[in-house]
């Protein structure tokens, strides 16, 4: 068999080939992210509020998809560089049944938990303000209840464009992720206004829209894979006959990547009740900003994606001087884009902030906002890229634990005692304060990693 690219090609364009389509693909992501807000914030700001507030759950979906191909991910790039073939043919077929298993649990969550959950974070809000918060919850039942029960697209989608970057074919991945925004693009305003025939849906025909984008982009995932991943196989018998080691694999690596996006859905929630002391319209700029940063952090999370299977290979391929350049080059990738976001959040805040439809009241707390929050961008571009090792080396827990000291023993607490001084502008500080903080875990965790996997390999020239 063909020696994979991943052992022979030259570092730097591999790494360019790998997660450019991934960048891009999640530039459009974050596109369709911004654009749905844009749309549903001409409805009022009661329908950005209610997807910040839908925003925590929704991310949980997010949260076991990207984790369980995370693990996915390392198991099937360690088992083709270690030659292990029929490894990696279970790999992808546990992927795909794991699929199939937590779309089920969530389609219960969505019918079950979504109306608890959104009136959770409206309990003890502030009286007042310019929004009416009946409509609010409304919205955000709707549209959550929405992508929960239909979120088998999205959990097919991830899993397909994971199995696709895990061999390299990272352009298969990008066009199906692509397809999928632009659909989403497309049938947002569609839906959302009643154009062309369609009943005006408001926030709800938002939500249809992203899952009929979800849909589209896992059948063509699928078709891709089929067709032309020819470094595996995917076979029904293998799908519906599940392997427990392989699955237990999986989750060794996944389940620490998901407890550990699975925390910024508890940060988001709790975030969302601080905000909420002060006013509905603080939680919309909270929810404006997390769309406005996918800007620049969906490519460099594109760019980790290329990363974490080249870093894979190479250590079950034993190549030390491919990893130790890979990693040097996409830190300095990182940089170089998140800084640039820094820049835009710290001079335009108030252009971007214009695409809302914004009242004088979300001008006036979102632009100190965000460049207040815009200053940890480098910072967090730098702990995204060396968490990789991580994540490529099997060892998650780090990932993890840095995850619950940042958002949890750092963010949160902070944002509650800022609070306490009685402005929602002190509150902005705590995504500095811990981003900074986290930078200087992840580099010690870094080092004790790096130290103990790849410094011991023999050297090798790239």
């Amino acid at each position: 068999m063909q020696e994979n690219k991943m052992g022979v090609m030259p570092v730097k364009k591999l790494i360019v080939s790998m997660s450019v389509p991934m960048m891009l693909s999640m530039l459009v992501q974050a596109l369709y992210n911004v654009v749905d807000s844009i749309f549903v914030a001409r409805i009022g700001p009661e329908g950005v509020t209610a997807l910040s507030l839908a925003f925590p759950l929704q991310m949980m979906i997010i949260s076991v998809s990207g984790g369980t191909g995370v693990g996915i991910n390392a198991l099937l790039s360690k088992s083709l560089g270690e030659k292990k073939f029929e490894s990696a043919n279970r790999a992808a077929c546990n992927g795909v049944f794991l699929a199939f298993v937590s779309a089920v649990v969530f389609l219960f969550i969505g019918i079950f938990v979504t109306k608890p959950f959104i009136a959770g974070q409206l309990t003890g809000m502030t009286e007042g303000g310019t929004q009416d918060i009946a409509l609010v919850q409304r919205y955000a039942e709707e549209y959550l209840g929405i992508v929960l029960i239909l979120s088998l697209g999205l959990f097919f989608q991830v899993t397909n464009e994971r199995l696709l970057q895990s061999t390299g074919r990272t352009v298969y991945s990008m066009i199906s992720q692509a397809t999928g925004a632009v659909i989403n693009i497309i049938f947002d305003p569609i839906m959302i206004f009643g154009l062309f025939g369609f009943p005006r849906m408001e926030v709800a025909g938002a939500a249809y829209a992203t899952v009929l984008g979800q849909f589209i982009a896992a059948i063509l995932g699928t078709v891709f894979n089929i067709k032309y991943n020819k470094d595996i196989t995917i076979t029904m018998q293998g799908i519906l006959h599940p392997h427990k080691e392989t699955i237990a694999r999986i989750y060794k690596v996944g389940v620490p990547s998901i407890l550990m996006m699975s925390i910024g859905s508890v940060m988001t929630f709790f975030m969302n009740k601080i905000l909420l002391m002060f006013s509905a319209t603080a939680d919309t700029i909270f929810g404006i900003y997390f769309k406005l940063q996918s800007f620049f952090f969906m490519p460099v999370f594109g760019l980790n994606n290329g990363v974490i299977p080249i870093l894979a290979y190479n250590y079950g391929a034993q190549q030390k001087a491919r990893i130790r350049e890979a990693l040097k080059f996409a830190v300095m990738l990182a940089f170089c884009i998140t800084f640039a976001g820094m820049l835009v959040f710290q001079f335009i805040p108030h252009i971007l902030l214009g695409f809302f439809n914004p009242t004088k009241e979300m001008l006036d707390i979102g632009v100190p906002a965000l460049r207040i929050i815009g200053i940890y961008f480098p910072f967090a571009g730098i702990s995204i890229l060396l968490s990789s090792v991580f994540q490529a080396f099997s060892e998650s827990r780090y990932s993890l634990m840095n995850s619950i000291a940042r958002q949890l023993g750092i963010l949160l607490p902070a944002a509650y005692l800022l609070a306490q001084l009685g402005s929602v502008n002190y509150v902005w500080w705590s995504f500095p304060i811990a981003e900074i903080t986290s930078m200087l875990i992840t580099i010690v965790f870094f080092k004790k990693v790096y130290g103990r996997i790849v410094t011991p390999m023999p050297d090798t020239t790239g």
